[in-house]
């Protein structure tokens, strides 16, 4: 039973609220019970599992690592506002080059919520990949929690804006803009869709490289949607009939 917050499992553990932590150790933190019961459920590669002992028989004799504590110190490694005496730390996955199929890449997304909602949404209708340009970290706490699970499901690519064209360069590049096209009247395979920055959209370079500009239709009243309710919109509208 771990009853200190300097033992050395912790002070890791708490490290890995840090992206430069993360980054170092090729590692980040899952929180809560049902979102590490996924991670098991979903064969993620997980190092060390961290409960409270109330919650420690929920993991043990599973093959993981379990390790016991006092809940104030498992509550300590916690971001969420209301922890639940469970946390794990699971390894990033390695990048490929290789996108399968359709995809989604995100230029300068800045917001957590909505990169993690963007990869909850493609995991949840089969888009296996999600290039990230300029955004902020996929592994952050605050996204994985909004992923909901879906980080495990979703192969995450980040990279250059140059080094992501040439991945989707066979692709059919849809860029989001609400100059373009309604997108209920579109119909593509194996495309990429670019979502842009919350403020200022899709930037110059990627805009140029689309093959076609599509929008959410919406009353006059309403400027736009969130990166990540847009890309859920859109992506449910062009796999509509693969899901």
């Amino acid at each position: 039973m771990i009853v200190s917050r300097q033992n050395n499992l912790i002070k890791h553990l708490k490290a890995l609220s840090s992206k430069k932590e993360r980054s170092l150790f090729k590692s980040y933190l899952v929180e809560g019970e049902k979102s590490v019961a996924d991670a098991i459920r979903l064969k993620a590669d997980i190092a060390v599992i961290l409960a409270t002992p109330d919650k420690a028989d929920l993991f043990e004799g599973k093959g993981y690592k379990v390790e016991q504590a006092e809940k104030s110190v498992v509550d300590c490694c916690c971001d969420a506002m209301t922890p639940q005496g469970v946390v794990a730390e699971v390894a990033i996955p390695p990048e490929s080059d290789e996108i399968a199929g359709n995809c989604v890449l995100l230029d300068g997304v800045s917001d957590p919520g909505n990169v993690g909602t963007v990869i909850r949404t493609c995991a949840a209708v089969g888009v296996k990949d999600v290039i990230l340009v300029g955004c902020c970290d996929a592994y952050s706490p605050k996204c994985v929690r909004a992923s909901m699970s879906g980080i495990f499901s979703v192969n995450v690519h980040e990279t250059t804006a140059e080094k992501a064209l040439s991945l989707v360069k066979d692709k059919t590049i849809l860029t989001a803009d609400m100059g373009g096209e309604n997108v209920f009247d579109t119909v593509c395979d194996d495309f990429c869709l670019i979502i842009g920055n919350e403020a200022h959209g899709v930037s110059e370079l990627f805009k140029s490289s689309a093959n076609k500009i599509v929008a959410i239709p919406m009353r006059a009243e309403m400027e736009s949607l969130n990166a990540g309710v847009s890309c859920s919109i859109i992506l449910y509208q062009l796999l509509k009939n693969k899901i």
